[in-house]
């Protein structure tokens, strides 16, 4: 479907859904779409792909908003997925606090990647939107006696990574390159322009 036609069969007044119970991407969301529904998808994601971290955040942004597009497919509906990878080596959320301190002792001093992928889907319309955003964070040299300290102010066990660029940034990280809503968990600049091109205000 080309873009006149997607234009030509958006109804303004559909409801959006995002497709996920994290309470950071509720907040972005809230940025740039003030009025939508949270309905968290039991989708089970992938653990890996043979196409590379980029393919595997698409494919589980995809799975995510799939059962919810479908049971409401007049409505706007949102995935995401959010990954940290290393090289090809992807850090998923950590079994416990001790896998938490191997994580971030693995970054330490190291430039690693954060890659988020998106799907805005509407069934009635037949549009399914997916992408993927990538950032660049380099991590201060640190110490496994300052990886515990900094869990003493951030929970890492909900987190890709054991991580939160948006907590005490200072006390692991160096700096970063590109999209900082990206990293905390949806590129909300990428997003802003899909919802223009599909007139989703």
């Amino acid at each position: 479907m080309d873009a006149s036609s997607q234009k030509a069969n958006q109804n303004p007044s559909r409801s959006f859904i995002l497709a996920s119970g994290s309470p950071r991407r509720k907040q972005l969301l809230q940025k740039i779409i003030p009025d939508f529904k949270v309905i968290s998808s039991d989708a089970e994601e992938l653990k890996s792909h043979s196409g590379g971290p980029l393919t595997l955040v698409q494919e589980n942004a995809k799975k995510k908003a799939i059962p919810v597009a479908a049971n409401n497919p007049s409505c706007w509906v949102l995935g995401a997925d959010t990954l940290v990878f290393y090289q090809k080596e992807i850090l998923g959320k950590p079994k416990d606090l001790d896998d938490a301190v191997e994580m971030l002792s693995f970054l330490s001093g190291k430039t690693h990647e954060v890659a988020t992928g998106v799907s805005l889907q509407c069934n009635e319309v037949n549009i399914v939107k997916t992408f993927s955003v990538t950032s660049s964070v380099t991590f201060k040299p640190i110490s496994k006696k300052e990886i515990r300290l900094y869990f003493k102010e951030v929970n890492p066990l909900d987190k890709a990574g054991a991580y939160a660029i948006q907590t005490n940034a200072d006390m692991i990280i160096d700096r970063f390159v590109g999209s900082y809503s990206n990293v905390v968990g949806l590129p909300l600049e990428s997003l802003g322009k899909v919802l223009k091109e599909l007139s989703i205000s």
